[in-house]
């Protein structure tokens, strides 16, 4: 099985990792951080707005399951990527709206992507989603991993996390893989 791997920003990294977990031919989804210049930062570091770093899910994934493309409307669907450095009430340069290319392919793809779900109208805003070179990809913390899952009661987790996975749920029903012990 060959493994390609999606590196996206979308707002907080748990709404992310917490719906690809769930998405048929996802073989893993990392929390991270990319496209900073501080080797190795910590969550504090990266929410204090110091080290340009993004909040970003590594997926990694078969193509022979599902394509990048799909990986990446999966991603439009679950987001705003309307708003600069904003996802609801998280706000700040941390949790802006980027896909981190691999290769030419990857940035191809990407931006047809892009201009697919412009013409389709289905946002009343301009999509302001970064198409960026591949960053070092730093993981997060263990405590940021699968997050949802081993916080389901959080307040954050319920009021954000739990209806962006609802939200997935619905609308991508198809690919959607239940997990043992799922939120």
């Amino acid at each position: 099985m060959a493994v390609e791997s999606a590196v996206l920003g979308g707002g907080c990294f748990w709404c992310l990792d917490a719906v690809y977990r769930e998405l048929r031919g996802v073989t893993a989804s990392v929390s991270g951080y990319a496209g900073g210049h501080v080797d190795n930062p910590s969550y504090d570091q990266v929410c204090g707005k110091q080290t340009g770093h993004i909040e970003v899910v590594r997926v990694d994934f078969d193509p022979a399951v599902i394509s990048y493309a799909d990986i990446l409307r999966v991603f439009f669907a679950i987001h705003d990527p309307t708003t600069r450095d904003r996802q609801g009430a998280d706000a700040g340069p941390q949790y802006r709206s980027v896909i981190f290319y691999a290769d030419a392919e990857q940035e191809k793809v990407a931006r047809a992507v892009i201009a697919e779900i412009e013409a389709a109208g289905i946002f009343d805003g301009k999509i302001v989603t970064d198409v960026l070179p591949a960053a070092k990809f730093w993981d997060a913390e263990p405590e940021h991993q699968d997050y949802f899952a081993r916080n389901p009661w959080s307040g954050y987790c319920q009021g954000v996390v739990k209806p962006k996975v609802a939200k997935f749920r619905k609308q991508f029903s198809a690919w959607f893989v239940p997990r043992q012990n799922a939120a």
